[in-house]
């Protein structure tokens, strides 16, 4: 059974930072096509980042330059190294795996940025 297990999520203050993670089990992720997703109250899930298998990332233009995301194969983890955090950064973010017709999700963890 393949799962996806988010964590790192919190409160942080505008202009802090948090790392999220994402575990994977049943799955080795450097098959994977990984990215991390947000959705905030009232508006769609959208992509935040992503890394393909082969170490190329890709950003939202929001984010640029103020979040990276990355990968240990060894540990089956992906991570997400946010810094400079806004309070329109506030969503549930979740983790995605990707490859041909698979298609994961986590379940998600609560990021809030706020004073």
């Amino acid at each position: 059974q393949v799962q996806l297990v988010e964590s790192g999520g919190g409160l942080v203050q505008p202009g802090g930072s948090l790392r999220l993670s994402c575990l994977a089990s049943g799955i080795s992720i450097n098959l994977y096509s990984m990215g991390w997703y947000r959705q905030a109250p009232g508006k769609q899930r959208e992509l935040v980042a992503g890394i393909t298998s082969g170490g190329s990332t890709n950003y939202e233009d929001s984010v640029k330059g103020r979040f990276t995301i990355s990968r240990d194969n060894t540990k089956n983890t992906v991570y997400l190294q946010m810094n400079s955090l806004k309070p329109e950064d506030t969503a549930v973010y979740y983790c995605n795996a990707k490859r041909t017709t698979r298609n994961y999700w986590g379940k998600g963890t609560l990021v809030t940025v706020s004073s």
